[in-house]
């Protein structure tokens, strides 16, 4: 197993002042690397013309039933997700650029017209002015994993906090975003502009990847080395690997990469027995 991920966890409690503090900090110092890092921001718009290739794509549904969440939050992030989408879609990401999701959408407050969401702050549902973003950096960041573009930064929850009933992809693979020091950033190291697309309906919010030329390899983005493990003051960590595979067009493997290793602390209780399956190699 890769031992990156095999140490022990042990929940970590902040007092509100130092959590103030830090947040102070992090953000002016995300203020001063927009302002003095000599690093070219994707800005360019164009919704209304689609670049011919479509690189990658992908849906996630709008709302889901989640247990001792107020249904209104969910209903409140369809609103912040459309404001959000409205600055991202249609944005071309040209060779040497970088894409930032707080650069592009902004900060996410009342004047806007964001509404409390859903967020989850130390492995507790609670809410938030513009909640619910993560859904959307989430897409984006699965998506990119299906581009040659390189993510240069990302950010995983420290907690797990709903189990596997409805997950659809594997855990670990999403990217998490708190305005703006938590941010999602891609580069374009290719010789090619990249165009980002995202809209909503009733139901799902959709996101595509499109592309000034075709795709000359293709990618298969895979879980390794899963694990469950208890832990040593009472709790269960959850452990993996995301790797991923790359084949030419004819479909021989040319690449497999780990993209990220994972480790969240468990807010739910799996069963006992699968819990000891897990942690002695029974997946």
């Amino acid at each position: 197993m890769n031992k990156s991920i095999a140490k022990s966890m042990v929940p970590t409690q902040r007092s509100p002042l130092r959590l103030a503090l830090g947040r102070a900090f992090f953000t002016g110092r995300r203020y001063m690397q927009w302002l003095f890092l000599n690093k070219r921001y994707a800005s360019a718009m164009d919704a209304n013309c689609p670049l011919a290739h479509k690189i990658a794509g992908h849906q996630t549904p709008l709302l889901r039933n989640l247990t001792q969440v107020d249904m209104q939050l969910q209903y409140n992030k369809i609103t912040n997700l459309r404001l959000a989408a409205s600055r991202l879609n249609g944005l071309i990401l040209q060779p040497g650029e970088t894409f930032s999701f707080w650069r592009s959408v902004g900060k996410p407050n009342r004047r806007k017209g964001y509404l409390d969401g859903m967020v989850l702050s130390n492995g507790l549902v609670c809410s938030g002015t513009g909640g619910g973003l993560c859904q959307l950096s989430n897409l984006i960041y699965w998506m990119t994993l299906y581009t040659p573009l390189t993510v240069t930064e990302r950010w995983r929850h420290n907690y797990d906090v709903f189990p596997d009933s409805s997950r659809t992809q594997p855990f670990g693979s999403g990217a998490t975003v708190v305005y703006n020091y938590i941010d999602l950033q891609i580069n374009n190291h290719t010789q090619s502009a990249y165009q980002l697309l995202i809209e909503l309906d009733d139901e799902n919010l959709y996101g595509e990847w499109r592309s000034s030329h075709p795709l000359e390899v293709r990618y298969q983005v895979y879980e390794r080395e899963h694990i469950i493990q208890a832990e040593w003051w009472g709790g269960y960590t959850r452990n993996n690997v995301i790797g991923r595979k790359t084949y030419d067009l004819n479909g021989h493997e040319i690449g497999d990469e780990a993209i990220c290793a994972n480790q969240a602390i468990m807010m739910y209780s799996p069963m006992v027995t699968e819990a000891i399956s897990v942690a002695s190699g029974g997946l």
